[in-house]
């Protein structure tokens, strides 16, 4: 997180360092002042999993139960430092050996147990959660290898393991062990728990991760992610999302969902008993909210447990539609899950009989195809169980929950009116502006007092010095540090050389067409070969671009060697690299994110519009300052109501005209390629020989090929409106009294979209937590 300083001056706790420096003995020999840093950071874990032991856990007569396939928690140490009030203290200590937290929590491994967007939200969710004092834990999987570790060779991403997990970790395994049957096994699951303190409430939360003994780390080799999908024992929770381009891949995310939920569910039933819940009035004691279509099979699975228990198939479908809801996450329909109902019959065949009950139920009541859960094709749509049997369907921006209710689920939407609701996405303040930024952080409490830290609305004080000099060069002076720090660390740790002075244009998330980095890389081409005209931009720029591709989504892997191959040529030409730098960063992560993030001029935010649910990207850099470049998507709607039109920059096509260019087939990528000479000369320079002299002609063809036949997600379209918006945005950059004032105002509006506020919705209107 760069180097922090205390955010006040802090006496040294003279009881806290002797019990660091007991431990540092008892475990190694010596004290701080002769230990390694490593040594270090195993006595600050302890120090923080003693301190979280301690703490009561938030109880409450109804308890939540937030099931998610990704839980993104990132590095923890700062984190549960904060939140449990013992930050600037160790802090303290640790600076009289010339150290400090940021250099201690470098060493720690960063959990690999999520992808990206819905991964992070789960866990800035969980960290709101317990600061509000609600009763509510996180349940998921314990990915040994997570995702994969993205490296960068001859331009291209491979992917390799990254096993995460040491004997010094945030994990402690717990005694609950739950048999879960599958077609033809029974597998006895593990748990693991993560405590997830609240922000000064002295109490914790936790997330439950479950796990086999019996899966075998050995079966991947170091350099690949290969491994026997068939082998469910041993595989089972090696990888989040394994490689689902063959049969054997996505049956095995069957499995890994169906283990998911039936821990969950047996889970809840266990600890309903334990608190002395009637099972008739289930709802009444807990509430699961399904994060997107991955725990979906919880429905089936808790109405099959219920009925083991003796209530009635009508009484059991009753309680869970009363205790379960639904968030959708897209309206991409690759992410709204459908299985084939022979996946089912070998995986999980007990819950066929379930599923084509509550099918039934439906067909017997509705006219519309559309919504039926088991299709004419046998396909199972998870999001139709999810809306039919739950009481809540939520969307997760205002735009986004009106294309669903107006679009995407408009049938079930005139089904169910009732249980639509829209709530927008939030992003925890701690990591993301506490933790990540604190010299701002500090240099804001000394502006208008801590009351921010707790009720992030308070920002908008922040708008009093709108005409203050010197707290706008303030605030530009500490951008500079923040940009001068992720200078250095890209420096170490992938040898890029950054200019500090030049503009941060920043477009870092996973790699999707529909998010269309695609387009930024067009727009480097197009700098790239203004320079080389002799049209030279009044401050250098460097974009900085990060992200991972599923290892089967090839065109996504193409766009990163594109861009690879373009960070190689403007590094290397002089007339272009004082100018124009692309740069990459490899293994993206949420410890990279909280380097550059802070440090970021300009947000990329240029999906396409009505494509981008909401993004938390985009409210993370504008919390940070950072001004945004984007479409009228996903939540950039609401950024742009609280910012005002002068201090966002938007282009592009409306969601609506986007929408109609689908229905009526009204977008040609080739008509826009041969009509307009700038866009073909910009599309034909992917396979030109400059590019062509550093990268892999098959792949740089292939997405040639793409964007001129197909480009499902209307790259060209807005093309131009983007590179003249972008130009604009760069001449604006250099009036900086102007440009101060944008970013003062971005922070300073930012407090709408803390987590805190997220979770409070979801509670008032669909938990109703006590």
């Amino acid at each position: 997180m760069g180097t922090i300083e205390a955010t006040k001056e802090t006496t040294v706790d003279a009881v806290m360092e002797e019990r660091i420096n007991n431990i540092l003995m008892t475990r190694f020999g010596r004290g701080l002042k002769d230990c390694t840093k490593e040594e270090i950071l195993e006595a600050l874990m302890q120090i923080t999993k003693e301190e979280m032991e301690g703490r009561p856990r938030v109880n409450g007569k109804k308890k939540l139960y937030y099931i998610s396939a990704e839980f993104l928690i990132g590095k923890l140490l700062s984190n549960n430092l904060i939140n449990l009030g013992l930050y600037d203290k160790i802090n303290a200590i640790l600076k009289k050996y010339k150290l400090c937290v940021a250099d201690i929590e470098g060493l720690e491994n960063e959990p690999s147990l999520g992808n990206g967007g819905l991964g992070r939200l789960a866990a800035c969710f969980l960290d709101s959660i317990a600061t509000l004092n609600l009763c509510g834990d996180g349940v998921g999987l314990n990915y040994h290898y997570g995702l994969f570790r993205q490296e960068f060779l001859n331009n291209k991403q491979h992917e390799v393991i990254n096993p995460w997990i040491r004997k010094d970790s945030w994990l402690e395994r717990r005694p609950e062990s739950f048999e879960v049957p599958f077609g033809r096994f029974t597998l006895k699951s593990t748990m693991y728990d993560i405590d997830i303190p609240g922000y000064e409430t002295g109490k914790c939360n936790r997330l439950h991760l479950f796990d086999l003994d019996s899966v075998d780390d050995g079966m991947v080799q170091d350099d690949s992610i290969n491994f026997d999908k068939r082998d469910i024992q041993r595989n089972l929770t090696l990888f989040l999302y394994p490689d689902d381009s063959d049969r054997d891949g996505r049956i095995l995310r069957v499995y890994q969902q169906y283990f998911m939920v039936s821990n969950a569910a047996q889970l809840i039933l266990k600890e309903a008993d334990e608190r002395g819940a009637d099972l008739h009035k289930l709802d009444e004691y807990v509430a699961v909210q399904i994060n997107d279509t991955h725990p979906s099979m919880v429905i089936p699975e808790l109405i099959r447990l219920l009925t083991k228990r003796g209530l009635s198939m009508d009484e059991a479908i009753s309680v869970v539609t009363k205790t379960c809801a639904y968030t959708n996450h897209t309206i991409l329909a690759e992410a709204l899950e459908k299985w084939p109902i022979d996946y089912l019959e070998e995986a999980v065949p007990h819950l066929l009989p379930i599923i084509r009950e509550l099918d039934r139920r439906i067909k017997d009541t509705v006219k519309d195809e559309s919504t039926y859960i088991i299709d004419k094709d046998n396909l199972v749509h998870m999001a139709s169980m999810d809306i039919h049997y739950g009481h809540s369907v939520n969307g997760v921006a205002s735009l986004h929950t009106k294309i669903l209710e107006e679009s995407e689920l408009k049938n079930f939407y005139k089904l169910y009116p009732e249980k639509f609701n829209n709530k927008t996405n939030g992003i925890t303040f701690r990591r993301w502006f506490i933790a990540s930024n604190p010299e701002m952080t500090s240099y804001i409490e000394s502006l208008i007092g801590p009351g921010f830290r707790k009720d992030a609305m308070e920002l908008e004080k922040l708008m009093k010095y709108y005409d203050d000099d010197e707290v706008l060069h303030k605030i530009g002076t500490i951008r500079h540090h923040n940009k001068r720090k992720a200078a250095e660390y890209l420096y170490e740790t992938q040898n890029l050389v950054l200019d500090v002075d030049s503009i941060f244009d920043v477009q870092v998330k996973r790699l999707h067409e529909y998010k269309r980095q695609q387009m930024n890389a067009l727009y480097a081409i197009y700098k790239y070969l203004e320079i080389k005209k002799g049209n030279l931009p009044k401050r250098p720029i460097t974009m900085i671009f990060g992200a991972k591709a599923a290892p089967a989504y090839t065109i996504a892997k193409d766009i990163i060697h594109l861009i690879l191959c373009l960070q190689e040529l403007t590094t290397k030409d002089p007339e272009v690299s004082p100018y124009l730098k692309v740069v990459m960063i490899e293994n993206y992560n949420i410890t990279k994110a909280e380097k550059i993030i802070p440090a970021a001029d300009i947000s990329e935010q240029i999906s396409l519009a009505s494509k981008e649910a909401s993004g938390t990207g985009n409210m993370k850099f504008m919390l940070n300052g950072a001004i945004t470049l984007g479409t009228e998507d996903g939540a950039n709607v609401e950024i742009h109501e609280l910012v005002g039109d002068d201090n966002i920059y938007i282009f592009g096509k409306k969601s609506e005209e986007v929408v109609k260019l689908y229905e009526t087939n009204g977008y040609v990528a080739k008509d826009y390629y041969e009509n307009d000479p700038l866009i073909h000369k910009l599309v034909d320079f992917i396979v030109g020989k400059e590019v062509e002299s550093v990268g892999d002609p098959v792949s740089l063809e292939r997405l040639h090929h793409e964007l001129i036949s197909k480009d499902w997600f209307m790259t060209l379209l807005d093309l131009k409106d983007y590179i003249q918006t972008k130009e604009r945005m760069f001449e604006d950059f250099n009036d900086r009294e102007s440009w101060y004032k944008k970013e003062l105002v971005n922070i300073a509006k930012a407090g709408f979209f803390s987590s805190d506020r997220t979770i409070a919705q979801y509670n008032e209107d669909i938990w109703h937590l006590n």
